[in-house]
């Protein structure tokens, strides 16, 4: 495996292929069955690991009308138990937008100071980067670590921006370590979920990532969707 591979691989087969014949379509609008697949893929991906204490909340904003700089995309973390913790979520953000306060955000930025970080390593190791590579994200894998980075820029860019494709997943390199990056852009909204691969699911935490305009439409799909399962 060579050091890109090692960092992110795209359109790879991941958990849901365990469950579906073809992934890249059970969630299509023409679908039979689709609003079953949602189902059980939340119940798999989400609910499982929630009850496990093993999900975050991510609520990313800050890019708008286009812009992508690094050091604006901010993002705030929520301890993900079940709904009544994802209604605090959307709770804090009505009453920043209520009150025309700045929306809740940690200090810790998710993009540009990793970012910044493996630029360093790499300048640092004599490797010759141009300037203005930090602001040009598809010349980020000529870097090591760039490559994972690049891959987490795009699934920030198309989760706020909006993708044509209803399904992708990904393996990419994160803080956590390698994880599955499962991308939804649904009529019911759109999120992604990063999970450990099958070996380390169990034991492993996991990520649920959104845009803030997204909160209320994916409040309503897990209010709708999770209970179905809790008798079973």
């Amino acid at each position: 495996m060579n050091q890109n591979e090692a960092e992110a691989k795209e359109h790879t087969p991941g958990r849901l292929n365990e469950l579906f014949t073809d992934p890249y379509r059970a969630f299509e609008n023409d679908t039979d069955e689709r609003q079953l697949h949602i189902r059980i893929m939340l119940h798999m991906l989400l609910a499982r690991p929630m009850k496990r204490d093993q999900m975050t909340l991510r609520v990313i904003h800050g890019w708008e009308n286009g812009g992508f700089e690094p050091e604006d995309l901010q993002h705030v973390d929520y301890a993900l138990g079940g709904v009544p913790d994802f209604k605090r979520a959307v709770q804090d953000f009505e009453q920043a937008s209520k009150h025309n306060t700045p929306l809740p955000a940690d200090k810790n930025a998710i993009l540009a100071a990793p970012l910044a970080d493996a630029i360093a390593d790499a300048k640092a190791e004599g490797q010759d980067l141009n300037n203005d590579i930090r602001d040009t994200p598809a010349r980020w894998p000529a870097f090591e670590g760039g490559l994972a980075l690049y891959t987490l820029f795009k699934m920030y860019h198309r989760l706020i921006y909006g993708e044509d494709d209803t399904y992708r997943c990904t393996q990419c390199m994160t803080p956590l370590g390698m994880r599955e990056i499962h991308e939804f852009h649904l009529e019911e909204g759109e999120f992604a979920l990063l999970v450990p691969p099958a070996e380390h699911f169990m034991e492993g935490e996991s990520l649920l990532v959104l845009h803030e305009s997204q909160l209320g439409p994916i409040e309503q799909l897990l209010e709708e969707s999770l209970p179905l399962f809790d008798n079973f």
